[in-house]
């Protein structure tokens, strides 16, 4: 007897199939969001295929502007075995808002936004809206081709920080006065450019609903927010900035989310998202939800999210917010309010997986790109390799020096020399990862004052502080970031809620501050001594680390065969050396190629010789020296 073969339904491309449910259950669907969410599709007439993951949920239905928001018109289909619903509704339409109305195991209806959603309504509305951005422009080919070979660490990179919606704003307009993305592309591009910037990192773009969190509580991870127009308007942006040969790096935050009812927060009436266990599953600091590491489809949705702004979106990188918090099970906790691990200890085994498969995931399909980590303890290994119990990172924040050198420029000149080596430490361990110095938007807000004004001293002292620190941090090994509005000495704390005080620029200390950041900027990108060999103490040569009482650092930055390297001298009192003298390691001469005291950048605009020949006279340790007038707070950079 012969038996017929059961027929096997044909999958449309949009359709979710065996395949996807077992890739989904294993963490490794890393195209998901292709899938979940609401697609336009035609389907014999065209509409729109919702499908969303809720496990424990009774039953779902889609609402919305296309039915009346009337949960009894688009009940969803269950498919097993992860519980995906899926319908498909040919009246819906894009633009069309909608949320997923869920009953949960005890009956009660909810309404929740939809996790995969690329567009949302404008807060304080929750809704998601239907958009299709399947069909992005882009003609950025020839930035996208170069990005393949290029090596951070290698490479220059000088990072501006930026807050959209509080860099710069349109004034007297009725509404929020809000750059969209298109007009923020053009005005930051022309800024950047002259500034000498390589690339810019942009605070709080996946959407939130609270102005307040700065985006790091996060309602829509595959969503630009709509405070500043559609995703196309997002996708013209990257692609203005990669024409112009600026590169584009999101915070992304997959550590926590907010309890918002239309949020992530117990999704389907259960914990699905988040730890079921409070102990592991909130921050009580932060009134926040902690991802579960553990579940598949958890880590599956960030890992593909993380991908869908690099290759989707041609983002350049990702700088992975609170890197601590996940490592770390009593992180923010007192006793009582966490769990240990298996073995008993406080680290997030989950956690370190995670991060293992996203770095290795996002770097192996996109060589060029960079997965940087805000990290601020002395976790190991945090950008070794996975394969040697690394996390995988490209590049960590360097927390420890951001917080010695702050204090150290708080202090008082005279009390400095008892505080020297917190300028000299970070030598100690500056080749243990690859790192970046920070100056971020957290060292500018909740009273911590502007870099500005931690500066001691009134009026010169404090700008001329200032110009030295800059200096310093230009020259220290590492990639570098600095927050918007620092660079013109920005008086007031940073607030989301105001432009920057741009008005500064009309006074000359401000705008002598922000000529000197953008030559050392320009310094930075024109000498491959101050960025290629950051990770090779071959680039770095102390010539002074030990003068203590004059408070002065002089050391060398090497390019690699040492074909052109670069002499800082840094005096950080206001007390005048008309005969300091440097020791160098080299007879050549010594060109002046960045004087503090020039005119432009507040200085006196004394004139200087601009070639200075070595003698052989010991000096610092070294055969050869040479002397200069260093002014009070004076930096002078030499090229040999």
């Amino acid at each position: 007897m012969v038996t017929k073969k059961k027929a096997v339904k044909k999958l449309q491309p949009y359709e979710i199939g065996e395949l996807d449910h077992y890739l989904f259950g294993q963490g490794n669907h890393y195209e998901i969001y292709k899938k979940l969410g609401a697609h336009e599709v035609t389907a014999g007439k065209k509409g729109v295929y919702f499908a969303v993951w809720a496990p424990h949920a009774k039953s779902v239905s889609v609402i919305g502007e296309f039915n009346g928001w009337d949960a009894a018109a688009d009940r969803m289909e269950r498919q097993e075995p992860l519980g995906i619903y899926t319908v498909f509704v040919p009246e819906a339409k894009d633009g069309q808002m909608y949320k997923y109305c869920i009953e949960t195991e005890s009956g009660e209806l909810i309404y929740k936004a939809d996790p995969f959603a690329n567009y949302a309504e404008l807060r304080p509305g929750t809704a998601s809206r239907i958009t299709d951005v399947s069909h992005l422009k882009w003609t950025d080919d020839r930035w996208m081709e170069s990005r393949k070979k290029w090596d951070n660490k290698e490479n220059p990179l000088s990072i501006y920080e930026v807050h959209m919606g509080s860099w710069m704003r349109h004034p007297g307009r009725e509404d929020e006065g809000f750059y969209t993305y298109r007009e923020f592309a053009e005005a930051i591009t022309k800024y950047v450019k002259k500034m000498g910037y390589t690339h810019v990192e942009l605070m709080g773009i996946a959407e939130h609903p609270f102005d307040g969190s700065w985006g790091y509580q996060v309602t829509g991870y595959y969503a630009p927010t709509s405070r500043y127009g559609t995703p196309e308007d997002f996708a013209y942006m990257i692609n203005y900035l990669h024409r112009n040969g600026i590169g584009v790096i999101l915070d992304w935050v997959p550590a926590h989310f907010p309890k918002d009812a239309h949020g992530l927060a117990d999704f389907d009436g259960t914990p699905t998202f988040e730890y079921a266990d409070p102990r592991k599953g909130e921050h009580p600091d932060w009134g926040t939800k902690i991802f579960d590491y553990e579940k598949p489809q958890v880590r599956n949705f960030l890992i593909a999210n993380a991908l869908f702004w690099i290759e989707h979106f041609h983002v350049d990188g990702l700088r992975v917010d609170a890197v601590a918090s996940m490592l770390y099970l009593d992180y923010g906790k007192q006793d009582g309010q966490w769990v240990p691990n298996k073995y008993g200890g406080n680290q997030n085994l989950e956690a370190i997986e995670f991060f293992k498969h996203l770095n290795s995931v996002v770097l192996g399909r996109n060589p060029g790109t960079m997965m940087i980590a805000e990290e601020s303890t002395a976790w190991p290994k945090v950008t070794g390799n996975p394969e040697d119990d690394g996390l995988g990172f490209s590049l960590k924040w360097n927390m420890g020096w951001m917080h010695d050198f702050t204090e150290y420029m708080k202090l008082d000149p005279y009390f400095r020399k008892n505080a020297h080596h917190m300028m000299t430490f970070s030598m100690e361990y500056a080749y243990s990862e690859n790192y970046i110095l920070v100056l971020s938007h957290d060292e500018v807000v909740h009273l911590k004052c502007s870099m500005l004004n931690k500066m001691p001293g009134e009026g010169f002292d404090k700008y001329a502080n200032l110009k030295a620190a800059y200096a310093f941090m230009t020259g220290h090994p590492g990639k570098k970031l600095l927050f918007m509005g620092q660079e013109f000495a920005q008086l007031r704390e940073w607030s989301e809620e105001r432009e920057l005080d741009w008005f500064l620029l009309s006074e000359e200390p401000h705008q002598q501050i922000q000529n000197w950041y953008r030559d050392l900027l320009h310094l930075y990108k024109k000498n491959p001594a101050l960025y290629e060999l950051d990770n090779d103490p071959a680039g770095f040569e102390w010539i002074n680390k030990d003068d203590i009482f004059r408070s002065i650092f002089s050391f060398v930055r090497h390019s690699k065969g040492k074909k052109k390297n670069l002499l800082f001298v840094c005096n950080f009192t206001p007390v005048a050396r008309e005969d300091y003298r440097v020791g160098v390691p080299t007879k050549r001469q010594c060109k002046l190629v960045l004087n503090s005291d020039e005119k432009e950048y507040g200085g006196s605009g004394e004139k200087r010789k601009e070639i200075y020949k070595p003698v052989k006279k010991e000096c610092d340790g070294q055969k050869y020296s040479f002397a200069y007038p260093l002014p009070a707070y004076g930096v002078a950079v030499f090229e040999y």
